[in-house]
């Protein structure tokens, strides 16, 4: 894959640098990124790891243009004026109206991750109660983060019910007392529990949470907009299906499967959203400008889901046909030559989303007496290729190579081959 020296598409047209080198100032100036597996935080040895497509090099989802240009318009803003009288108005109206909009919830707010959204809503639904959630939902996130962790911080209780691999809505009404807050659904969405399993579907929560007086939230994690089923890619709920079901709180991230920045977003009742607007961590936590402007510009895409899929980057290597992947692994196996061959395979999607889920895609092949070696020269190149070893061969994904990236790809390879 192409790996930006921003969090946008790969080599995008119109690439305001100030914004790039705003977003990661650590990146030198001239540098641009070609990436052709996810970095995932790798050794410098060039491990034989698999490649998903959803997340760019430091680890988040690689922006669209419109997104990235909006980042710096935003940087040349020094305030929020209000459209009449010149008054301070909100920075996150856009992002929320466009959210209520897309999701179907009453209200909305943005964060800075979606951890903070997770601390942010706890501490205001539960802090000083229990918060009651399955074991097998108490899961770890990126970092060694953990849900316990993070219900900790928040001042809420947790009270574990069920077992790891089934929960039934009997242990949730047996652990309810008058200390009691809210009931917490947590997608799994970075792991697969198979076989004798059972577990509370969110709409069946939220009526139990609301029966009793209690609040539902439902932690989703990769915040899908759209659904994915008709190109083979299914069990991951969307943020609509979460709001449908009843949650007070649906909390996913910005980036990850809807592409945006890092952010972590909270939509819901109107009730629950001023309760996390009121609460001091929602200050601590708050979103800047410039992710703001770069997710508002993001979700104006889903208006219409044929552009979301072809402007959003990880939406597009999700989406794409077998034929068109095709012809770009051929395009860049005609630019190396005889080296390199055209290998049948799998797209992991990663980044914590779609756990086990594989799209068919091709590959281009490079025997290389030493593989290893031969990756590292290629992510030392200028730009960096990030590519995987598969024994004696050195494997890049088409799928995560956009057109206008051949050429670079294949100058690549010629100078480090």
């Amino acid at each position: 894959m192409v790996m930006s020296a921003s969090p946008c598409r790969s080599l995008c047209r119109s690439t305001p640098r100030a914004a790039e080198r705003a977003q990661h100032p650590r990146i030198p100036r001239t540098t641009h990124h070609v990436r052709l597996c996810h970095h995932r935080r790798r050794p410098h040895d060039g491990s034989k790891e698999a490649a998903p497509v959803d997340r760019y090099a430091p680890g988040r989802s690689r922006r669209c243009g419109a997104a990235l240009s909006a980042s710096a318009r935003a940087r040349r803003e020094s305030g929020a004026p209000g459209c009449r009288g010149g008054t301070r108005g909100s920075r996150h109206a856009h992002c929320r109206d466009l959210l209520v909009e897309l999701t179907g919830a009453a209200d909305a707010l943005v964060v800075n991750n979606a951890a903070g959204a997770l601390l942010l809503a706890l501490s205001a639904l539960a802090r000083g109660g229990e918060a009651v959630v399955s074991r097998g939902e108490l899961v770890e996130i990126g970092g060694s983060f953990r849900i316990p962790d993070i219900m900790a911080r928040s001042g809420a209780k947790l009270v574990e019910v069920g077992t790891t691999n089934r929960t039934h809505p009997a242990d949730y009404d047996r652990a309810l007392t008058p200390d009691s807050k809210i009931l917490l659904k947590v997608h799994r969405s970075n792991f697969q529990v198979t076989g004798f399993t059972a577990d509370v579907a969110v709409v069946e929560l939220a009526e139990m949470a609301h029966a009793r007086g209690l609040a539902c939230v439902y932690d989703l994690g990769s915040g899908l907009l759209i659904n994915l089923s008709a190109w083979g890619l299914s069990g991951e709920p969307t943020v609509s299906e979460g709001v449908a079901a009843g949650a007070d709180l649906v909390v996913f991230s910005g980036d990850k499967l809807l592409g945006g920045p890092q952010a972590g977003i909270l939509v819901g009742t109107e009730k629950a959203i001023a309760a996390c607007r009121a609460d001091p961590i929602a200050r601590a936590v708050r979103a800047d400008k410039l992710t703001l402007a770069a997710l508002e510009a993001t979700l104006a895409l889903y208006r219409d889901h044929t552009t979301a899929r072809r402007e959003i980057p990880v939406l597009r290597m999700l989406t794409e046909d077998l034929g068109s992947v095709k012809r770009r692994a051929t395009a860049v196996l005609q630019g190396v030559g005889d080296k390199a061959e055209l290998v049948e395979g799998d797209s992991e999607v990663g980044g914590g989303s779609f756990p086990g889920a594989k799209l068919k895609t091709w590959l281009v092949g490079i025997k290389h007496p030493a593989p290893d070696t031969f990756v590292t020269q290629l992510r030392s190149h200028d730009p960096p290729i990030i590519a995987r070893v598969a024994g004696s061969r050195v494997l890049l994904d088409a799928r995560t190579i956009f057109p206008e990236q051949v050429e670079t790809v294949v100058a690549a390879l010629k100078a480090d081959g």
